[in-house]
């Protein structure tokens, strides 16, 4: 028997840099210069121009090829979906997005607000979302790095 649980995960975090720094980081073909948990992100070839698609081969051996949904650089925010899975996913689909705010006032004024969220399929298991969630944290750990190093 499974077991309930929500099919969406939200991770955020503030990171010390301002959002010009932070959002620079955020493309998805560009996700291996600062996700640790990533051997490479490259475009996949052969491919609509009207489509960005993105092979994201992680270093447990994983490959996603994500699909860029949309994406805005006023309002700073990327949605992608994962299109194919190396091993195949255990649930039909998952729809992320990244958005990222400037914080204006108080005391992480200059800071950037990063939300990342994951609505998923309802076939996806308490070990998905956990995993997500965790996987999520790990990358906005590492996007604070990159974008706080000089």
């Amino acid at each position: 028997m499974s077991i309930p649980t929500s099919t969406s995960v939200v991770e955020s975090a503030v990171i010390e840099a301002p959002l010009s720094h932070v959002w620079h980081h955020i493309k998805l073909q560009d996700f291996s210069n600062f996700w640790s948990a990533l051997k490479s992100s490259q475009y996949v070839k052969g491919t609509s121009d009207e489509t960005d698609v993105v092979k994201w081969t992680f270093k447990d051996g994983t490959e996603l090829e994500v699909k860029q949904e949309e994406h805005s650089t006023i309002n700073h925010y990327i949605t992608y979906s994962v299109i194919t899975a190396k091993p195949e996913l255990t649930y039909s689909s998952v729809l992320s997005t990244i958005r990222c705010y400037a914080v204006t006032s108080g005391e992480f004024e200059g800071s950037t607000f990063v939300e990342w969220t994951g609505n998923f399929s309802s076939d996806a298991d308490a070990g998905v979302i956990q995993d997500a969630k965790f996987k999520r944290r790990d990358a906005l750990a590492d996007l604070a790095k990159a974008a706080t190093s000089k």
